[in-house]
């Protein structure tokens, strides 16, 4: 049985359309999210605009060291999961690359996640939550209504990305798929670009604003 038969799932007959036919689900997706966040963006844009005072005073309550270590642990997963696909790509016995840069894609979502639950740690200590008892002044709240909100959201995103990443790496190792051209290596990884980029973009909006 050929590489690509194996791979086969139903209604499809053509894998080659199984292919492009994932491809395109997966970026009509990552375009539904590109609105979401980008109104969300648009969002914290009008209100930095009105209250720009309270959002530098609020942006320089942010950890920028947190923030600054998962960008790069973010961005180094980013490039595991980059080899891995490029290597699911190539022929040859490439499944132990696969799977150990699979392997380091899912640790690196983990200390990004555990990252992130010291620095919301902090942030509950310092009443840096809006609502009754917020430590800094009623504008601000804004600002950390947002950054509650998309961190939150991002961090859901990155959960399922680990968990469907987990997933290809358990079921690799039990041999029960193939990784090599398998189209859901490819659709996980664009997925997973997606939550990097969006990272990229929430860092300067979030750790930057009253340090310049």
């Amino acid at each position: 049985m050929s590489d690509a038969s194996s791979l086969l799932r139903e209604p499809w007959d053509r894998f080659e359309r199984q292919r492009q036919a994932g491809k395109f689900g997966i970026w009509i997706f990552l375009a539904s999210e590109t609105l979401f966040f980008g109104a969300l963006m648009l969002t914290y844009a009008v209100c930095r605009i009105e209250h720009p005072d309270a959002f530098a005073a609020a942006g320089r309550e942010t950890n920028v060291w947190y923030g600054t270590m998962n960008t790069a642990i973010l961005l180094t997963s980013s490039l595991t999961m980059a080899v891995a696909s490029q290597a699911a790509a190539q022929s040859g016995r490439v499944k132990p690359l696969i799977l150990s840069c699979l392997g380091a894609t899912v640790a690196l979502g983990l200390a990004f996640i555990v990252l992130k639950g010291f620095e919301y740690k902090e942030d509950i200590d310092k009443h840096l939550v809006p609502g009754a008892g917020f430590a800094l002044s009623q504008p601000a709240q804004l600002f950390y209504g947002f950054y509650w909100l998309v961190t939150g959201v991002h961090a859901i995103h990155l959960t399922i990305g680990i968990a469907v990443v987990a997933r290809l790496v358990v079921l690799g190792l039990a041999r029960r798929i193939q990784l090599r051209r398998n189209p859901e290596l490819e659709v996980t990884a664009l997925y997973w670009h997606l939550v990097d980029v969006v990272w990229i973009f929430l860092y300067p909006l979030i750790y930057l604003p009253g340090r310049a």
